[in-house]
This record gives structure tokens, sequence and C-alpha cells, in this order.
């Protein structure tokens, strides 16, 4: 049996991590974790409660809440892929929202969210077997990991995936309000002081702004068959 090793994949929102992510494990029968999306949980969360109020998030508020915020991935045979719980609801809907989305950088950045996910994270990656993507997955929570990834892609391509993915799920948005989302969400992304985005040192880059996912697997076949052989 070949050994199981852990994948990291980082880059900026709406450039098919997820996607490519989920093929990945798919293929190889490993375990997709969607960091992005335990925040999000968070965020979904902290908005509930009234914890962010004039779009700026109270963090005393949100950091005394975190022992009452239970986090899970669930399979859901119907969709074949596993679904984010919220203190046992499905938010995977809830927690793709334009308004979740707007929120989910300046809520990442609080210190102790951060603590508490990466040592969950890390937690689920002791096992290996399993594909994670997010922003710090390469640098912060898996820097030993034996294979590391950085997705970028054009912001019009981003956005329109972004736009894409939404009403493909019925939810209203407006384009330019997609596009300027994820221009923000970038420069927070890059220049939030714990744990910004950066491309790790030996981060392969793919940039699949004009690839297809099929085209993706092609690309990133024989580099999982080399890693696996040298661990």
């Amino acid at each position: 049996m070949a050994k199981k090793i852990v994948i990291a994949i980082d880059g900026y929102s709406s450039c098919g991590k997820s996607t490519f992510a989920k093929t990945i494990a798919k293929e190889l029968g490993y375990i997709y974790i969607d960091s992005g999306a335990m925040y999000r949980a968070v965020t979904l969360y902290s908005m509930r409660k009234g914890y962010i109020l004039n779009g700026i998030p109270d963090d005393n508020r949100i950091t005394g809440a975190l022992d009452r915020i239970n986090i899970e991935f669930l399979y859901n045979p119907v969709s074949g892929e596993f679904e984010t719980h919220l203190n046992s609801e499905n938010v995977e809907r809830e927690i793709r929202s334009i308004d979740v989305s707007s929120y989910v950088s300046p809520v990442s950045t609080i210190p102790q969210v951060r603590t508490k996910l990466v040592a969950l994270q890390r937690q689920i990656g002791l096992s290996k077997g399993i594909v994670m993507d997010g922003r710090d997955i390469g640098t912060v929570v898996f820097p030993e990991a034996e294979l590391k990834i950085f997705m970028t892609a054009s912001v019009d391509i981003r956005a329109k995936r972004r736009y894409d993915e939404l009403t493909g799920k019925g939810i209203v948005v407006d384009f330019e309000d997609v596009r300027q989302n994820i221009i923000a969400r970038d420069i927070t992304d890059e220049n939030r002081d714990i744990s910004p985005l950066r491309r790790a040192d030996d981060a392969i880059i793919l940039d699949n702004s004009r690839m297809t996912v099929e085209q993706q697997m092609e690309w990133v076949r024989g580099i999982i068959e080399k890693k696996i052989n040298e661990s």
C-alpha cells in the first residue's frame, strides 16, 4: 500500500482551491478538509449572535464564544461530499453567502480564532492521507506537508467563478459586488498581521486561469506520485 501524505493547497479566494482539492482527495481516497469553511462557520455564528456590528467584529465576544462553537464535516450521501455542520446544523449553504464572505477575513485575523482552528486542523492531519486547502496551510498549519501547491488566477476570472457558483445555488448577487469583494479579501488576506497569505518557499505555483479541472489534475498527478514515492 502506498504511503499517505499531506497535501496543502493555498492561494487566493475563488481560485477553485476547494474543487481542485476535492477532486484530488476523491481520486486518492484521501479525506478533504475545507479549512476556510471553519472560519466561515465561526463568522456565521458571530453574525447570528450579533457579534459583528457595523462590519466590525467584536473580538472579545467572539473569543468568549469559541468554546460554544462546534464544527464538524459530515458526509452527505446525497451530494457525495463532506459538508460543514455548525453545532449540529448543516450550514454549507449559509456559509457561502456574500455576507459571510464580507466578514470572514477580519474574523479570521482574531488570534484566538486562528489558534483554535489551527489546532483542530493539525489534529485532523495527524493520520495523514488528507488534502486541505486554505490561506496558510503550507506556511502555518502544515509547514512539513509533503506537497504544497499555491494557486492563483486573475481577479476577473475568479469573480466570474464565484458569481457562477453563487447564482448556480440560487443566490442572487451582483457581479461587480462579487468582484469588489474578492479584491477586498485579497488586500485583507495579504496584509493581516497574523498568518498573512504567502506562498511557502517550497510550494509549487499553479495559475489555473485558463485550465479546466481535468487539466489541473493531469498537471498534478505526476507530482503527487513523485512525492508519495519520496516519502
